[in-house]
């Protein structure tokens, strides 16, 4: 049974950092894209950012890039997305995704979610 597990939420002053972290199980983890997704109230989950197999394939939504980075630790079946200068409209709640994909940016390409970590960026 396949369980991706996110944690690191919270609540945190505009300009500040959090990272997120999703632990997975059940998977071979290694040959799985993961990505972060994300759904503030009223809205469309959306893409936030994607790494593949390969540590070196990172891709991210306009929205974040140069504020949030995406990483992995194969020997952990962790993925991170290091969040910094957030800002109160990237408050919603993370969600975590594993799939066998090319079409990082699309949420129907993945397989596997987790159940989401709520960040609240207040101003």
């Amino acid at each position: 049974q396949v369980q991706l597990v996110e944690s690191g939420g919270g609540l945190v002053q505009a300009g500040g950092s959090l990272r997120l972290s999703c632990a997975a199980s059940g998977l071979t983890f290694s040959i799985y894209a993961m990505a972060w997704f994300r759904q503030a109230p009223g809205k469309e989950r959306e893409f936030v950012a994607a790494i593949g197999q390969s540590i070196l394939s990172t891709y991210s939504a306009d929205s974040v890039k140069g504020r949030f980075t995406i990483s992995r630790d194969n020997a952990k079946n962790t993925v991170y997305l290091q969040m910094n200068s957030l800002k109160p409209e990237d408050t919603a709640v993370y969600y975590c995704a594993a799939g066998r994909t090319f079409y990082f940016n699309t949420k129907g390409s993945y397989a596997y979610w987790g159940q989401g970590t709520q960040v609240t960026v207040s101003s």
